[in-house]
């Protein structure tokens, strides 16, 4: 047992309250961005702490409302509302990202105002609201059936032991020195991702590739032919076929559902990872093709991976394996526009099939993917090392809050 007696028994009311946000009007709300205020959403938060502004609707709002909701940088919000029948968002907290934007506390999210600075910090809150045992209290204490709604006054009411102002700092530290490196992963894997989109464009749609002399081939004054076919010119020596030349579009398997949590092999449905299995069905890397629900997004499968019924993976033919190549030229084709089904949209591999693509030699399209394997590798071995790192933070966090991991304390 943790020894824990020199910390203090507290209510969470008896240190900080949580503030109603305010309904701003939908119709004063617009997704077209022109730099005025963005309303957060519950949309908007991940379910492991902290915002996802880059990866989700992001709003902004046109009409008059109260100064009192504009957030600070270093605000922390808390979810109010969830609709998932286990509460899982309830309490998740996330705070107001200091970057330039007028960000607004909108309603069904809690905005944490701490009343004794002198008792509790405001970086060890955000933590303690991502532990479990908090999640189960609001949990527990929830109103509604499919809707699950908390309240300032059930957060309140959450019953803990409270170390003291410097453990506190200490817990934070350790926490957040995971969390900054695994969103130092997620910022590079960005920029890697980017740089592998402006490397196919000045290659291959611009086509400034290296020719012999090591200078840009099209704006030194290499050889272009028109194509009747594409209506567009086209270096000399490159070639044009059907999709269905060079690949084939191989349909997933179903996947059972008591092995959706097993093993350690990635499940790809048609919105990306879905859940692990066992076995592979494919050896990567591979491509992943959304068949339905989203028809024609693409997924990039690092290693082994099992995809649904749901998607498409892509077998190359012949002597072809340039799958970063065609990964990134598929991107271009608009496949999404090729989904056939008016109930259930789906992608028509038969149109896909038929839709013309360039290739270029085979000396260029080698020298492509030796880049892009090391590139993507490192985007691999960066998510691997965040999730082992937020495997630590989720094995950590319940420990040092509840005192069974003690944090050496120096006196700030």
């Amino acid at each position: 047992m943790a020894e824990t007696s020199d910390w203090e028994k507290v209510r969470l009311s008896e240190v900080i309250t949580i503030k109603h946000g305010w309904p701003f009007k939908t119709e004063f709300i617009s997704e077209e961005l022109t730099g005025r205020p963005i309303v957060v959403n519950i949309g908007n938060f991940r379910y492991t702490g902290g915002f996802r502004f880059d990866t989700t609707r992001v709003r902004e709002y046109r009409g008059d409302y109260p100064p009192d909701y504009e957030l600070q940088p270093g605000d922390i919000l808390v979810v109010m509302t969830c609709q998932t029948s286990e509460g899982e968002i309830l309490g998740v907290p996330a705070r107001v990202p200091d970057d330039g934007r007028v960000y607004l506390h909108n309603q069904r999210l809690g905005k944490v105002v701490v009343t004794r600075p002198d008792k509790v910090l405001s970086d060890f809150l955000y933590w303690l609201f991502l532990w479990r045992e908090f999640n189960r209290w609001l949990f527990t204490s929830s109103s509604g059936t499919k809707i699950l709604h908390t309240a300032p006054d059930r957060i309140g009411s959450f019953e803990m032991d409270l170390p003291s102002v410097n453990e506190q700092h200490g817990i934070a530290s350790i926490l957040s020195a995971l969390d900054n490196k695994v969103e130092l992963n997620e910022r590079l894997n960005m920029i890697l991702e980017e740089i592998a989109k402006a490397l196919f464009k000045r290659w291959f749609i611009d086509f400034e590739f290296p020719n012999e002399e090591g200078k840009p081939y099209k704006s030194s004054g290499g050889d272009m032919v028109y194509n009747k076919e594409l209506g567009k010119e086209l270096p000399k020596g490159w070639s044009v076929v059907a999709l269905h030349d060079v690949c084939e579009f191989a349909y997933g398997e179903p996947l059972r559902e008591d092995s959706r949590r097993i093993g350690s092999i990635p499940v790809y449905g048609s919105n990306g990872q879905v859940g692990w299995h066992d076995k592979p069905l494919v050896k990567g890397p591979g491509i992943v093709v959304g068949r339905k629900g989203n028809p024609g997004v693409l997924t990039w499968a690092q290693s082994d991976f099992f995809p649904i019924d749901t998607t498409f993976y892509v077998v190359p033919k012949g002597q072809t394996n340039d799958l970063h190549y065609l990964f990134h030229a598929f991107s271009r084709l608009n496949l999404p526009s090729l989904a056939s089904d008016s109930a259930v949209p789906g992608l028509n591999r038969n149109i896909a099939y038929t839709t013309p693509l360039f290739m270029p030699p085979a000396e260029l399209l080698g020298r492509f993917e030796e880049f892009m394997s090391a590139l993507t590798s490192k985007v691999y071995r960066n998510n691997r090392e965040s999730s082992a790192l937020a495997l630590i933070r989720e094995l950590v966090l319940p420990r040092l809050m509840s005192g069974k991991i003690r944090v050496p304390v120096e006196v700030r």
